[in-house]
């Protein structure tokens, strides 16, 4: 709301402005933004875009309404909890000749860029990813959904991947959980995703990758930048609905979120039939 209220000047973005928000509670005006209902959003002529920002399990069903309607779509990721229902939806989206986009800030963050600059060129011989965090939050879905953003990571950096097993180990009554996903690479390699949540568990990602040429095991500060994650997502997703980026980009960008939610829906189902 406020990078649409203030949006990047000369950018995509400008071409945006907000005609209300929706909320289950009902709330005063925000920055001067009125509250609206879902039924207003999706029949009202004037407004042709939405913005999901709810918990994971409802975004289908948010996202399948709206296009519906004829509005196109941004979306926190993951877009669904499931592999088979982001197909579905993207090709809802292609019929109605609409913008479907899963918003992915943590590949605009500069350690990431740097981190992607860094190993450039480099022959990954193994690697690890750890993340840690607090305690999930519930309606926020399987570990591999809800985490998504560190297996992106990981094919933006090292290309498709195949899961070959994966484990959660889960003590409900302490609010922790450790989700443990091997992966080779295309050329063979092994990738090791580890999500791990509990209390007092601080929020950090750890990685240890082995080139032929050497080790990374810490993650490069980066560049700040003048222009926020949320405003750079935001402009990417003006110039989609513009035109302004190529039908190859477009191509690529699916690709990779397909693969990550296919990956995401084999572990769980690796995890679940080794605790059944």
């Amino acid at each position: 709301m406020r990078d649409l209220l203030a949006p990047l000047p000369s950018s995509a973005a400008e071409k945006l402005s907000i005609n209300g928000f929706v909320s289950r509670r009902t709330l005063e005006d925000q920055q001067g933004v009125k509250q609206i209902t879902m039924t207003e959003a999706l029949s009202r002529s004037d407004i042709h875009v939405a913005f999901i920002c709810t918990e994971n399990t409802s975004h289908e069903e948010s996202i399948r309404q709206f296009l519906e309607a004829g509005k196109h779509v941004c979306v926190e990721y993951p877009m669904t909890l499931s592999y088979t229902s982001a197909v579905d939806l993207w090709n809802l989206a292609q019929q109605k000749d609409l913008v479907l986009h899963e918003e992915h800030i943590e590949l605009l963050t500069p350690d990431f860029k740097q981190l992607k600059k860094d190993i450039s060129g480099k022959t990954l011989e193994k690697g690890t990813l750890h993340f840690t965090g607090g305690p999930l939050k519930p309606n926020f879905g399987f570990p591999s959904f809800s985490g998504i953003a560190r297996m992106t990571w990981l094919v933006d950096l090292f290309g498709e991947l195949t899961v070959t097993a994966a484990s959660l180990v889960e003590e409900k009554e302490n609010k922790y959980m450790k989700m443990t996903a091997h992966f080779l690479t295309q050329q063979q390699k092994p990738l090791t995703w580890i999500e791990e949540r509990g209390p007092g568990l601080g929020r950090a990602k750890t990685i240890d990758f082995h080139f032929q040429d050497g080790t990374i095991t810490e993650l490069p500060a980066g560049q700040r930048e003048p222009v926020g994650l949320f405003m750079q997502d935001l402009v990417l997703f003006g110039r989609k609905l513009q035109g302004d980026v190529s039908a190859a980009e477009l191509q690529a960008e699916r690709s990779r979120i397909l693969h990550c939610l296919e990956l995401a829906d084999r572990i769980q189902q690796l995890s679940e039939n080794a605790q059944a």
